[in-house]
């Protein structure tokens, strides 16, 4: 991986601790288009009472309200945390390229730990899929949120 992916990592890093600071479980993502950050997203399910407002889909829906578009076949997007079923499903109607992950989610990973639907061919769409960046980092925040929450 490159300088250019660690600097859009950070930024996916940055979108996760904003969502420490709601008390929302840190996963944050970007979407990147031309070398430029066209969506940002933190997980926001908590505060917004909506169980889709997953990072993934906050950034998928600023990325398509910035492009004035629903498809995005050109762009990457990065995510500290391995996606969900819901959320690749909504990148696979997104055209979206590429995913980078950081931290993989051996308990509801859809691209790699316990599905690999971007992958497997049985859809319409297939996405290229790069794993590990920066994971120590991404999977720190969330085992540092997670046991800060069972001190309480």
């Amino acid at each position: 991986m490159n300088h250019a992916n660690e600097h859009f990592m950070a930024a996916a890093l940055k979108e996760a601790r904003a969502a420490t600071a709601q008390d929302e479980v840190p996963v944050g993502a970007v979407i990147v288009a031309d070398g430029e950050i066209i969506g940002r997203g933190s997980n926001r399910p908590i505060s917004t009472s909506d169980p889709t407002a997953h990072a993934e889909i906050v950034a998928l829906r600023a990325a398509a309200s910035r492009l004035k578009s629903y498809r995005m076949p050109d762009a990457t997007m990065y995510v500290t945390l391995e996606p969900c079923v819901m959320c690749v499903g909504a990148i696979i109607s997104a055209r979206i390229r590429a995913v980078v992950y950081g931290a993989r989610d051996e308990k509801a990973g859809a691209l790699g730990s316990v599905f690999d639907i971007g992958r497997d061919g049985r859809l319409n769409h297939r996405i290229e899929v790069y794993s590990g960046l920066m994971a120590e980092e991404c999977a720190s925040l969330l085992s540092d949120f997670f046991a800060a929450r069972r001190e309480r």
